[in-house]
């Protein structure tokens, strides 16, 4: 590749392969069960197909075709098993991999950013990319002064790219809004929409990422590379080495998987409260176990400003459900907009439909998992329950949007992880005003 196909017409037709080529093999699929073939067979090759060819179109066109198979990775633990497997393994290689660009063009967008004599400024730098993602990848290096660094350069055509992706990649999210039952694409893509110029412009990243550096500096559990040299389409960093979040996923021992679940859950209350940003962008490709133990943390494109920190409200909201407190929730979600004033509701069916969302903290550790997960998912998008209609009776206020979205995605990575978290005393050292009883006093 030595660009982004950057024609909107050209990625377009790219997309529509998506959801026409599944409709294509689940026609031959069908012919094959008439000719006697055994139906889990031919489902199964069928799911297998549309998996690669998922990941391949997306991968290739990078932009915002990738970003939206990243966003959706996130979530695959909340598949219906039957359909988890074939798309499990390609899914969450979209989470750290994408078909590299040549060197050559590398090499013009340094020069470009850099000036002409930008190796002066490396002792060494390698051509073989790294990693390679949506709107960039990144070699490995060894700046002027010795320090091994990262190198992330951004796609040229990554801009208009990122924008047709997601005009079009409403395609794609038909298809793949039918694997996950009670998900609402929607939202993912509206918020990857507001992000597009933030996550463009390299030098807001860098911004975000000495942020988060100087709050976490010698930390005993969490390690953020210093930015060393950044503009609006590279930035130079300290190189961070560990075994990615997504291997632990696959492969990981019960250990590291205990321990990469606590850090990252920790992670994503204790950045608002130290940095007064909240990283918004979990997918495990950004997330490292490093060899001490420590939890690296790379790739600060998407983050939401908080600089109070979160809002105090979340935790006096969860303390009034953990208390059984209905008509305190009922009157806090109105407070904070969750419950629109004009919507009659009642507070137990209510207090009700929220108790399996905070069921894992009623216990001292818990363990996230992809069947908790799915039965989530299937609890909110079964009719048949009583509590449906009160759940659509919710609503979600601008300011919790990529709040939300955020806290969504980590609980889908944590049930990939399936390790044990002390999660309430967790939310309660971090969340401002938790406070949590003592259990036995809920």
């Amino acid at each position: 590749m030595s660009d982004l196909p950057r024609k909107a017409v050209t990625r377009t037709a790219k997309l529509a392969t998506l959801p026409l080529g599944f409709a294509g093999r689940t026609a031959i699929g069908f012919g094959k069960r008439v000719g006697g073939r055994p139906a889990e067979l031919v489902t199964a090759e069928v799911q297998a197909r549309t998996a690669e060819q998922l990941f391949k179109v997306l991968g290739e066109l990078k932009g915002g075709a990738m970003k939206f198979g990243q966003a959706l990775s996130i979530f695959e633990a909340a598949m219906p098993e039957d359909m988890a497997g074939p798309y499990r393994a390609t899914l969450t290689r979209l989470q750290d991999a994408a078909p590299p660009m040549p060197a050559s063009v590398v090499h013009g967008v340094l020069a470009k950013e850099m000036g002409p004599r930008w190796r002066s400024r490396f002792e060494s730098f390698d051509d073989t990319p790294a990693a390679a993602a949506s709107i960039g990848q990144v070699h490995r290096a060894v700046w002027k002064d010795g320090r091994d660094v990262a190198v992330k350069v951004q796609y040229p055509g990554a801009g208009p790219a990122l924008i047709s992706d997601l005009n079009q990649v409403s395609r794609v999210a038909r298809v793949a809004g039918s694997w996950i039952p009670g998900l609402d694409i929607k939202p993912i893509m509206d918020e990857l929409r507001q992000r597009v110029s933030e996550e463009l412009d390299y030098s807001l990243e860098a911004a975000s990422q000495a942020q988060f550096a100087k709050a976490f500096r010698d930390d005993a559990e969490y390690a953020i590379p210093d930015v060393v040299f950044h503009s609006e389409h590279v930035i130079v960093s300290e190189w961070i080495e560990g075994v990615p979040l997504s291997r632990i996923i696959s492969e990981g021992t019960p250990e590291q998987r205990d321990a990469a679940a606590q850090l990252y859950l920790e992670f994503l209350l204790a950045g608002p409260q130290r940095a007064g940003l909240l990283h918004a962008d979990p997918h495990p490709g950004n997330f490292r176990l490093l060899p001490d133990g420590r939890l690296g943390i790379i790739d600060f494109g998407a983050v939401n400003h908080l600089p109070d920190g979160l809002p105090p409200e979340m935790g006096e909201l969860l303390c009034d459900a953990l208390d059984g407190d209905a008509e305190a929730v009922l009157r806090g979600l109105r407070e904070t907009g969750f419950v629109k004033s004009t919507i009659e509701i009642d507070a137990e069916a209510l207090l009700e439909y929220l108790e399996p969302f905070i069921a894992p903290l009623r216990t001292d550790t818990f363990t996230f998992s992809r069947p908790w997960l799915r039965g989530l998912f299937q609890y909110i998008n079964d009719p048949r329950r009583p509590q449906f209609t009160v759940g659509m009776k919710l609503n979600l206020p601008p300011a919790y949007l990529l709040i939300h979205r955020v806290w969504m995605g980590g609980i889908g990575v944590l049930c990939q992880i399936n390790g044990e978290v002390a999660g309430r005393a967790t939310l309660d050292h971090w969340l401002p005003e938790a406070h949590l009883p003592p259990l036995g006093d809920d």
